[in-house]
């Protein structure tokens, strides 16, 4: 069921809110920055996606491709979510990283299903070999 949610970085400078359906699926990715990150996301299109304060709290980590910009709070260094435009994943997007959602219970997080994509090999529709670290 979609509803709109609400998140935040660690220290609260950075709330959005964005309309998402948990249920639908979730992602983890074997990239090095969500490896790294252990980014766990949820898509949501750029109309439904608020940032309701600290957008001058964000900074821009880009690299590769330059086709995402991995914003993270200055102050705490939370990546509440990400923005980019993928022609392969739809176009423009936002990347919610879930575990930043402030509303959601612990069952909510537990039955919400997760998909894989094998980021590293730049190969996003196929799940890697091994998903137990991510």
């Amino acid at each position: 069921m979609i509803r709109i949610h609400q998140g935040s970085c660690h220290c609260g400078a950075v709330r959005y809110e964005a309309e998402l359906d948990l249920a639908s699926g979730t992602g983890r990715c074997n990239c090095s920055i969500c490896r790294k990150l252990r980014f766990w996301g949820a898509m949501a299109r750029p109309e439904t996606f608020r940032v309701l304060s600290g957008e001058d709290a964000l900074t821009d980590y880009q690299f590769g491709t330059h086709s995402a910009h991995n914003l993270f709070c200055r102050h705490c260094g939370v990546h509440a979510f990400h923005r980019g435009y993928v022609e392969a994943v739809g176009g423009a997007y936002v990347a919610i990283n879930v575990a930043c959602l402030d509303d959601v219970s612990d069952e909510e997080w537990a039955s919400a299903p997760v998909g894989y994509a094998d980021g590293r090999a730049n190969n996003w529709r196929e799940t890697p070999a091994v998903t137990r670290y991510l």
